[in-house]
């Protein structure tokens, strides 16, 4: 029997679902309403539109074979009635109608519906922060929001830009700012590191090493105050500093759009989002939710996770589309898969890292490689940095997160991990991960394999580590005199860091540690450097079996700490 489903949102969810469902059951009608007059477009494009990587706006919200996903194309090639500039108001949950007023004219009329879909999405976290109404304040929530920044930016109004927030949006933004349009841009942030919650400390300062290094100025650890100007922002002032601005964008993360289904009295969590079973039904069995207002389970804690990503969304409307079609079809929560490009390098992760799994009460620790992501004697290759959270005791993997080139190497190695996770493999399924092998694309031994085995052997205390971080801590503090840097590379390559740091750098490489032994100081605590951590790792199980046992592998090496922006000079 036909049906009438109203969504409410069409921007992913709600076309996902309606097209879907309308391929199941094409004799059903279809509405979709949304407050926005531009609909249906590629909302994670934004900040590449803003760069003009992307050129027009249309390119978001057309097709793959370039039509225009408008309200007409709705209608003719997907018979389904869309309704822009409109908003939903209430919802009659016993008179099965929703409330919906057009923004232009005011007019107000019910729409009545069988199934209800809420696919109403987010919206930029409030700051309230004063002159937030300033001209050249604005915020990423919409493709409207993008091109009116894409204007200020093409006319000349912007030298100097503030970005609010080191998020995900935050630092695409800053990279489009920075990159082609040569604008001097800031990012602060409340947090002390970039990407805070998602990457670890370790791995967000190397990306934030890079990103300086492409004249991008970061202000950690720091809160805004106000905005300060006559009519156009002028000045942002933060709790430690003043900073000029012809623009600020506000990126600080997102909250739900639950309001409607506050008021309709579904189920809603303390975050704000609405509450929704395996088969996307809210606590009504005639409303259905999905996209960034539903929380879903996280299959690495089995708690609720909130992730606003197009990719969910999208894959969430299908499920909701089968089952409006009187499907039975599921989706079981998510590890929260993660990519970024910041300029010439991508970071991924998914699952949990270090410090989010140790406030989720794991007992858990990381291991990190870097390694080359082909093979060491082809001739076309680059590092890749790669860290892997581990459970101890049970070995189980509980997030993994990489750094590497533009390419699509590294991301390829985190989405072989992702979809594992919910299985709860340990550290012995990624040592031995079946991966394929060509000397152009991998190594024999692969670097999701060497961090496995990497792993495995910090659990099982035959590898004591230490990272970046604590080294330049470490280092920081060397005149103390209690620790030094054993080099286990070549001279010409120990060399320069001997003869510019005698006191704290001794040159024995590590083919030859067994014979110059007695060289060894037995009153310092060793920290056992080479390229990438392999040779020192070696080392260290020779100092062990010599019962020296003070002694530290530095995880990634020399390769690492140059990441993180020490020893650039070198």
């Amino acid at each position: 029997m036909p049906q009438n489903i109203v969504i409410i949102g069409a921007v992913a969810l709600g076309p996902k679902a309606g097209c879907h469902f309308k391929r199941l059951d094409p004799d059903s009608r279809v509405t979709m309403v949304d407050r926005d007059n531009l609909i249906s477009y590629g909302g994670c494009g934004i900040p590449y539109f803003i760069s003009g990587d992307v050129s027009d706006p249309d390119q978001l919200q057309a097709t793959s074979f370039h039509m225009l996903r408008d309200e007409k194309f709705f209608k003719d090639t997907k018979d389904i009635d869309v309704i822009t500039n409109t908003e939903a108001l209430s919802i009659d949950r016993e008179k099965k109608t929703v409330l919906i007023r057009n923004i232009l004219n005011g007019k107000e009329h019910e729409l009545s519906y069988d199934k209800l879909v809420l696919g109403t999405g987010s919206r930029p976290r409030n700051l309230s922060i004063p002159g937030s109404d300033l001209e050249g304040v604005f915020s990423v929530s919409d493709l409207n929001k993008a091109i009116a920044i894409k204007e200020e930016v093409t006319g000349g109004k912007v030298g100097e830009a503030v970005i609010i927030g080191a998020g995900a949006i935050g630092l695409e933004i800053a990279e489009s700012l920075a990159d082609l349009w040569g604008i001097e841009t800031s990012v602060v942030e409340v947090m002390n590191q970039i990407l805070p919650g998602i990457i670890s400390p370790n791995m967000a300062h190397m990306a934030q090493h890079h990103l300086e290094e492409n004249d991008v100025s970061f202000y950690l650890g720091e809160k805004v105050k106000r905005f300060e100007g006559e009519t156009r922002i002028e000045k942002v002032v933060t709790d430690k500093r003043t900073l000029n601005a012809d623009m600020v964008i506000m990126a600080a993360g997102v909250t739900p759009n639950s309001d409607i289904a506050i008021k309709a009295g579904l189920e809603v969590s303390s975050k704000g989002t609405i509450v929704v079973n395996e088969r996307l039904e809210t606590s009504d069995p005639d409303i259905y939710a999905g996209g960034d207002c539903v929380e879903i389970t996280n299959l690495i804690t089995g708690k609720p996770g909130y992730w606003p990503l197009g990719s969910l969304a999208n894959r969430q409307g299908r499920v909701i589309g089968t089952n409006l079609a009187g499907g039975k079809a599921e989706f079981e929560g998510a590890v929260g898969s993660f990519v970024i490009k910041l300029f010439e390098i991508s970071m991924a992760s998914a699952g949990l890292s270090l410090e989010s799994a140790k406030k989720e009460g794991f007992d858990a620790v990381s291991a990190f490689v870097v390694q080359f992501d082909r093979a060491h004697f082809y001739p076309e290759k680059d590092l890749m940095y790669l860290e892997l959270v581990v459970e101890k005791g049970s070995g189980r993997v509980l997030g993994i997160q990489g750094l590497g080139n533009a390419g699509e190497g590294m991301m390829g190695r985190i989405s072989a991990v992702a979809p594992l996770l919910k299985y709860k493999i340990t550290t012995e399924d990624i040592s031995n991960l079946e991966l394929p092998y060509s000397p152009p694309f991998s190594s024999a031994m692969d670097i999701l394999n060497a961090l496995g085995n990497t792993a495995e052997n910090i659990l099982a205390g035959k590898n004591r580590v230490i990272e970046a971080a604590e080294f330049s801590d470490w280092w920081e503090k060397r005149h103390k005199g209690d620790m030094l840097c054993l080099d286990c590379r070549e001279w010409g390559n120990a060399g320069p860091f001997v003869e510019k740091y005698p006191e704290h750098w001794k040159s024995i490489p590590q083919g030859e540690l067994r014979t110059r032994l007695a060289e060894v100081p037995k009153d310092k605590k060793l920290v056992l450097i080479c390229n990438t951590g392999v040779r020192s790792y070696e080392a260290q199980i020779t100092l062990d079996q010599m019962g020296i046992k003070d002694s530290y592998n530095l995880q990634g090496g020399m390769a690492a700490v140059k990441k993180w922006g020490l020893f650039s000079e070198f």
